[in-house]
């Protein structure tokens, strides 16, 4: 077991499967010595736990939560393609976007999930740039979808 995946355990939490492609991409892809993943929605074993609008039908702190398992889900498809997550030098940028009611505004709030797991999990690794932005829809009515960049160690 990586030191990643130990720390991940300490927390409670495993890495999923990776969520398969909804459409034409792969989950992640590697250049050089970065991995960019496809953006990632809040799947649970192949379902979206909740569906809607942060705002209206989803509560920020819901959504916060949503994003903590994206989060997770971008880590797995960075495993898929590097094999192991202790080859992570740092996370360099993390996109964010909330399917947001018209006078959402919270959006940093709510991706401060993907963000706090990132660091819980790799430390000073996972301190990255990061992008919420609000949207009038995602893919299935997911409220939250997101992205990271990773470097790797040469």
């Amino acid at each position: 077991m990586s030191a990643v995946e130990a720390k991940l355990a300490e927390l409670g939490l495993t890495l999923p499967e990776v969520v398969p492609p909804l459409a034409a991409y792969q989950p992640a892809v590697q250049s050089g010595v970065y991995v960019y993943t496809a953006g990632q929605l809040p799947m649970v074993q192949g379902k979206l736990p909740i569906t809607g609008k942060v705002g209206a039908e989803v509560t920020p702190e819901e959504a916060k939560d949503l994003a903590r398992t994206c989060a997770l889900n971008a880590l797995a498809a960075v495993k898929s393609v590097t094999g192991d997550l202790d080859r992570i030098k740092r996370v360099v940028k993390v996109v964010g976007f909330v399917a947001s009611a018209s006078d959402f505004t919270g959006q940093p709030a709510v991706l401060n999930g993907a963000s706090e797991l990132l660091g819980e999990v790799l430390g000073d690794k996972g301190v990255h740039a990061r992008s919420a932005v609000g949207v009038a829809v995602l893919p299935l009515d997911a409220p939250v979808e997101v992205e990271i960049q990773v470097e790797l160690v040469p």
